[in-house]
């Protein structure tokens, strides 16, 4: 067994690396700064050419200033809470309907989001925040908000300019940077976070409300503009479709709670285990 002051000094390092983590993604420098038209940064100013990419400079028609200006000089030393969002409960597996008119087998970015997630997500048989019947294989605190940073394949043309985050995480031409996001959900005196892994409710495109100051546009659900898990729903003590408020939250400043527990996708669990090996090997 090992011995308990141990156990603490291994969290509290923990602590201390995650605390680093978020400081030196906070400290990255304005989305647009001055340095943004260097060679090696012309990832922000991407031009697709027919079915395979091609990267180039875009028209110098101050494209990036507008973008700027639209998302309100959006940084990445902290993020904005987007208030009094009309905010539905959806789930995987969920079956299309009205208020639903994609089923919730298929994700925006998986194929085989119910098969990988390990069944139904039954909004109405749960303990613990799970499904009673199975252990989840991803995480069950997800939510879905309106925009999708791929389009037929390919990064979307806007997503460099508009996604504070792209440049730190962008991987390849094609691959969702959005996907396993982490943000924070608050409602009444409770605050929970999840990762977004879907595209909704409704739009696919409206990035000047999910990364800008647009409220979300009408539609038929009050104009809500988020969708959460059934585990989201459980722990906020939501009813129904509500109003929360949310937020991106970076890696370091997701707290305990069991939002951490499950998934293979949860990057805050694999970066504990990672951190535990690292000094467990010491």
């Amino acid at each position: 067994m090992v011995p308990k002051h141990l156990i603490f000094k291994s969290w509290l390092l923990l602590d201390i690396v995650l605390t680093i983590m978020s400081s030196s993604v906070s400290a990255e420098q304005p989305l647009f700064s001055a340095s943004a038209n260097r060679k090696e940064l012309s990832l922000t100013h991407m031009v697709y050419h027919g079915s395979a990419p091609r990267y180039e400079r875009a028209p110098s028609s101050g494209m990036a200033g507008e973008f700027a200006d639209m998302i309100g000089g959006h940084r990445h030393d902290g993020y904005p809470w987007k208030q009094n969002i009309v905010t539905t409960v959806f789930w995987i597996g969920e079956q299309a309907g009205r208020s639903n008119p994609v089923a919730n087998t298929q994700s925006a970015w998986d194929l085989s989001w119910g098969r990988h997630y390990g069944g139904y997500d039954n909004p109405n048989e749960r303990e613990n925040f799970i499904p009673v019947r199975f252990i989840p294989r991803l995480n069950p605190f997800y939510v879905a908000l309106p925009y999708n940073d791929v389009e037929h394949s390919h990064t979307k043309i806007e997503a460099p300019q508009v996604i504070p985050w792209f440049r730190n995480s962008f991987v390849r031409d094609g691959e969702s940077v959005c996907k396993d996001r982490w943000i924070a959900i608050r409602h009444g005196n409770r605050t929970c976070y999840a990762q977004w892994e879907d595209v909704g409710p409704f739009r696919v495109d409206h990035w000047q409300y999910v990364f800008g100051n647009d409220r979300p546009l009408p539609n038929r659900n009050h104009n809500a503009g988020l969708d959460v898990s059934p585990a989201v729903r459980d722990f906020l003590g939501m009813s129904g479709m509500d109003a929360c408020d949310w937020k991106f939250v970076n890696v370091g400043e997701v707290p305990n709670g069991p939002w951490i527990l499950y998934g293979s996708n949860n990057t805050v669990a694999q970066l504990r285990r990672q951190v535990m090996t690292v000094i467990a090997k010491k």
